[in-house]
């Protein structure tokens, strides 16, 4: 056939099944959520087993744009009957559009040569040159399937170098090659559009009690995974973090039981004439408190940057766990959305409670900024690619439902509970300093190029980036890619190293700020180690010119917009890591010296 010939396509279904034995119950163990399906002969199905293998399909993506369509608006063959099962807040927010097809398998049956439907295109018809058109740039951008049976991904397993197996999405109906023949004629080698007609299907099923067989129906997902080569690389990600702590490590251990040890020796054994002519950071004890500019600010920032640490601890735990695997659809996203609103009160209580520290008396004002600031900015970033979402007509846009049912959650739930934790902030005394504020600010010595500002925040941020810039390749290429990405276990010993990192880089840098005789140490401690979010978007730009392949305005407008996103909550998690590990920092080691 030539779609561009005679514009008639018949898509047909080949359907050749090797079906070894039927699925029974298996005893491994599983998480809840899932449990597995039983298949029989159609004669014997019932309550205990189906007959009827449901092929479901997915949206269709591509590594050249951003822009996710459902199925049926290429206008394959559609399912007559057609259902879509439920989706969760996550999988509506990823985009995925799940739909039954209509490719039948019927349990233990082979099916040769099958017709599913046929469609026809007439010339000068505007709405079909319209459907071809689409289908051509689909082809051109190389778009892919999803289809899923039992809750599984068919993949595309070939071989590669030492033996190891790869599994990749199912290449597409879709093709923009030409082939180098038809009908035993050579064709010239111009480019051509190119629709698969024939699938040729094997699905092999394995009993769970056979004895030549060791996959458990818990484990059915090792095939997909294990194919992934990245364990090495994984592991030299570890390695490579670990060093960078073990170094940073010996510093603060240096400093925490050498130097920092023999100055608080010091400074209690001389006199107090003697001090006036010492240098160091116990000269600037009656200032060392002194409430930050900007204090509204930076509490707000700490406030959500405490939700949003909570939030990720928890969420990768429970992934750690399982019950947010590969195979929970969607659960990720959900948990991380409903953890979020359901924290709105550490967030208002952190931010009050130091809001009240720094001296600030607009309460209100500040309650007020902690429950809409950062949420307000990411939300209006999100309703703007989604706007070019429902331009584009993809499926990745959020229908006006959800989004009514995201500010219900936001506006219903977290603001009322980020005003619950602000009264109980706001009714606890301020923090307690362990020294007394002078009234009359000390003049801060000239500073040397290192530890001025800039240079050291700039610094700060190099070592954490170091623990994670290989993490981050495969969490990108899980979301722009549409690699599957499993490693929670990774991730999270990552996070716990991260952590690590942040509190002993930041407070490894107040230490000589405070020894130069700068006092100025709360917003550079939550800028120094949140300016590894920097390095975050300067690598996000280098992934996008050197990694991907996407092409268009809409896509580059998407990546860029959703990228600010997560710099913007990354600057928020990290800032607040560093804040708190310096904060009590200098308040252990001014609560250990004489001052008088």
């Amino acid at each position: 056939y030539c779609v561009n010939m005679r514009r008639h396509i018949h898509q047909d279904l080949l359907l050749c099944f090797a079906i070894v034995s039927y699925f029974s119950s298996c005893s491994a163990f599983y998480l809840p959520g899932l449990a597995p399906v039983s298949f029989c002969e159609p004669d014997k199905s019932g309550e205990d087993c189906q007959s009827e293998i449901q092929l479901f399909v997915n949206r269709l993506d591509s590594v050249e744009s951003v822009l996710p369509y459902e199925y049926e608006v290429f206008d394959f063959c559609k399912d007559v009957k057609e259902s879509r099962p439920s989706e969760n807040l996550g999988q509506v927010l990823f985009g995925e559009r799940i739909e039954s097809s209509p490719y039948k398998f019927i349990f233990k049956q082979d099916v040769q040569c099958k017709t599913v439907c046929t469609r026809s295109y007439k010339k000068g018809s505007k709405e079909d040159a319209t459907k071809l058109d689409f289908l051509k740039m689909g082809m051109q951008l190389n778009y892919q399937h999803h289809w899923i049976i039992d809750n599984m991904p068919l993949t595309w397993c070939y071989d590669v170098e030492d033996g190891l197996k790869v599994s990749t999405p199912m290449p597409s109906e879709l093709s923009k090659t030409r082939p180098a023949t038809f009908c035993n004629h050579p064709l010239p080698s111009v480019p051509a559009h190119r629709i698969k007609t024939h699938h040729n299907s094997e699905l092999n099923m394995s009993e769970s009690d056979s004895e030549n067989n060791s996959i458990k129906w818990a484990s059915r997902w090792d095939y997909i995974l294990v194919s992934m080569p990245h364990t090495n690389i994984q592991w030299f990600s570890i390695m490579n973090s670990l060093v960078i702590v073990l170094f940073l490590s010996g510093m603060v251990a240096m400093i925490m039981l050498r130097t920092l040890h023999k100055d608080i020796a010091r400074y209690n054994q001389v006199d107090q004439e003697d001090a006036q002519e010492e240098s160091g950071w116990k000269q600037v004890h009656g200032d060392v408190f002194r409430p930050p500019r900007k204090g509204m600010l930076l509490s707000v920032f700490l406030g959500q940057g405490t939700q949003i640490f909570i939030m990720t601890f928890i969420t990768l735990f429970l992934a750690c766990l399982g019950f947010l695997s590969p195979a929970n659809r969607g659960a990720l996203m959900t948990c991380a959305v409903v953890l979020w609103v359901l924290l709105g009160t550490p967030a208002g209580y952190v931010s009050a409670r130091l809001y009240k520290t720094f001296g600030g008396e607009k309460w209100k004002t500040n309650v007020l900024l902690t429950a809409l600031l950062c949420p307000g900015i990411v939300f209006a970033d999100f309703f703007l690619m989604n706007l070019i979402l429902w331009v584009e007509g993809s499926s990745a846009a959020i229908p006006f439902g959800t989004l009514v049912a995201i500010l219900a959650l936001w506006f219903g739930i977290s603001v009322p509970l980020t005003f619950v934790g602000a009264y109980f902030g706001f009714k606890k005394p301020a923090i307690e300093q362990p020294v007394r504020t002078n009234q009359i600010p000390r003049q801060i010595p000239e500073q040397s190029f290192f530890t001025k500002p800039i240079p050291g925040i700039v610094m700060g941020g190099i070592l954490p980036f170091g623990c994670i810039f290989i993490q981050l390749f495969f969490i990108l290429n899980s979301i722009w890619s549409h690699q599957m990405y499993y490693m929670f276990g990774f991730l999270f010993l990552v996070f716990i190293i991260l952590l690590i990192t942040c509190s002993e880089a930041t407070v490894l840098l107040c230490y000589f700020h405070l020894c130069a005789e700068d006092y100025h140490w709360w917003w550079r401690s939550f800028l120094t180690s949140g300016f590894t979010a920097v390095y975050l978007f300067i690598y996000a730009v280098h992934y996008f010119f050197s990694k991907l392949q996407i092409i268009g305005a809409a896509s580059t407008i998407l990546y860029f917009g959703y990228t600010m996103i997560m710099v913007l909550i990354f600057f928020l998690f990290t800032g607040t890591i560093g804040f708190f590990a310096c904060f009590w920092f200098v308040n252990k080691i001014y609560s250990v010296v004489k001052v008088d």
